[in-house]
């Protein structure tokens, strides 16, 4: 949550639209700190009913929500999805190698912080900044990327990809 709210600026975020991504509240939400900055617009979505909730959402609907969307929001919830499209300014943490296993109720992934670095280059983002979770027993990726102008989904090609492994737990 630090880094969520430490890489989230006031331009970021007033009068904009914002969604979170998995946004049940397990233990600790950016929320209060994302509506201080004030945006126009907050949408909470995850897959199930539950605290910091607003909309019920399976992950495989968020493109609906994300096209209209200026800022997405992903704390602790990319490793639970099976796919995934960004948007906008998109800040996400998500867990490496090392992690234990969470199914809330799935768990699919584990990423280095080189992996995501490349993931974000090939799907034609502009990351802003990328680093590991400071806390050693929590193994995890901070990351910010921007949606530059005139963006479109790149071409599949080996080369985007180059040696990048992705890890499944």
């Amino acid at each position: 949550m630090a880094f969520a709210c430490s890489a989230l600026t006031e331009a970021d975020v007033r009068g904009k639209t914002v969604i979170e991504a998995g946004a049940l509240n397990v233990n600790g939400s950016v929320r209060p700190h994302v509506e201080a900055l004030g945006p126009a617009k907050y949408i909470a979505t995850d897959m199930r009913p539950g605290p910091g909730v607003d909309e019920v959402c399976p992950a495989e609907q968020l493109p609906v929500y994300w096209s209209n969307a200026d800022l997405v929001i992903s704390t602790e919830m990319l490793e639970h999805a099976a796919d995934w499209k960004p948007g906008g300014v998109l800040v996400l943490t998500t867990r490496s190698a090392g992690f234990p296993l969470h199914g809330y109720p799935e768990d699919h992934w584990r990423f280095s912080v080189e992996a995501m670095g490349q993931i974000l280059k090939a799907a034609g983002l502009v990351t802003e900044r990328l680093e590991p979770d400071p806390d050693p027993q929590s193994p995890g990726v901070f990351a910010r990327a921007r949606k530059p102008a005139g963006w479109s989904w790149p071409e599949e090609t080996d080369e985007a990809w180059g040696d990048v492994q992705v890890t499944r737990p």
